[in-house]
């Protein structure tokens, strides 16, 4: 392979990880009516818990108590922040939805901003965001219900990041199986209290495996393999067109039409993201890290 040609897998891998996550979600969405997104998310998580163990075997390698506190929080959260996000695509478009979580590594980017030009991208952060909140009536209003539970994704995805910092030091593959599983101990009780039986039926459970492989086990591979090979700065900002990417799925596979206002709040929000990343020293916290819910 040619040297040009292999300095461009870890682009496509990454590009390849946010178009697979994005489908993979707007695939699980299909499941709601049947399973509802409590059910949908045990799937995925659960799943891919049952993979990550099989894959990295963690028991072979026991925890301190205050490593395996660590994981166990970074678990927690990043159940809640999954089940948060399919809660949110119940009643608002996924483009929409991944925009509005986006503001929560957003906002911890900026959390300690210092030069005037990050304002800029606070307020072009808050402009898209307030485009997003259903402050008026209208075909294109969102459902406030949606809207609250993709901000509650938002504060989780901030402290997923936080979280994962604390547990940094301990091998990356352990470390989310772990997580995982933690997570999984949390969803899967959930999606049996709300979808009971229908969890069980072979064809469905087919289809949650598709969703575990597709939202997390091919992007999370994916992303393993761009990280080797991409500035951390130039993995965010190729990163931030998530929601945009997410917006392109959702019309697609689930034919949802956004508002002009809608589809000028993601860019802003898109915006505001890469600015922020080009605006930050190279050693400082930048605005996301990793494919998120």
């Amino acid at each position: 392979m040619a040297a040009s040609t292999r300095s461009l897998v870890p682009y496509a891998a990454l590009l390849g990880a946010i178009v697979t996550l994005c489908v993979g979600t707007s695939f699980a969405k299909t499941l709601f009516p049947i399973v509802g997104a409590q059910g949908t998310s045990a799937y995925r998580v659960g799943f891919s818990a049952l993979v990550l163990l099989i894959v990295w075997r963690p028991w072979r390698h026991p925890l301190k108590p205050a490593d395996l506190k660590a994981v166990a929080l970074y678990g927690a959260v990043m159940g809640l922040m999954n089940l948060s996000f399919y809660m949110a695509l119940r009643t608002i478009p996924l483009g929409v939805a991944i925009a509005i979580e986006f503001t929560g590594p957003l906002a911890l980017a900026l959390i300690h901003s210092r030069k005037l030009i990050h304002f800029v991208w606070i307020a072009l952060a808050a402009l898209g965001l307030g485009l997003l909140l259903p402050l008026k009536g209208g075909a294109s209003a969102l459902d406030p219900v949606g809207v609250g539970f993709a901000a509650m994704a938002a504060v989780f995805w901030a402290l997923y990041i936080v979280l994962g910092k604390r547990a940094g030091h301990l091998h990356a593959g352990r470390a989310v199986a772990l997580g995982m599983t933690t997570a999984a101990l949390i969803l899967v009780p959930i999606g049996l209290f709300t979808a009971k039986a229908n969890l069980f039926q072979p064809k469905l459970l087919a289809l949650g495996l598709v969703v575990a492989v597709l939202s997390s086990a091919i992007p999370y591979s994916l992303e393993m393999i761009a990280l080797k090979g991409i500035p951390k700065r130039s993995f965010g900002v190729l990163l931030s067109a998530e929601p945009a990417v997410g917006a392109l799925a959702g019309l697609v596979m689930l034919g949802e039409r956004l508002a002009p206002l809608q589809g000028l709040a993601i860019g802003a929000i898109v915006a505001a993201s890469v600015g922020t990343i080009l605006t930050t020293p190279a050693e400082e916290p930048v605005s996301a890290e990793g494919v998120g819910a």
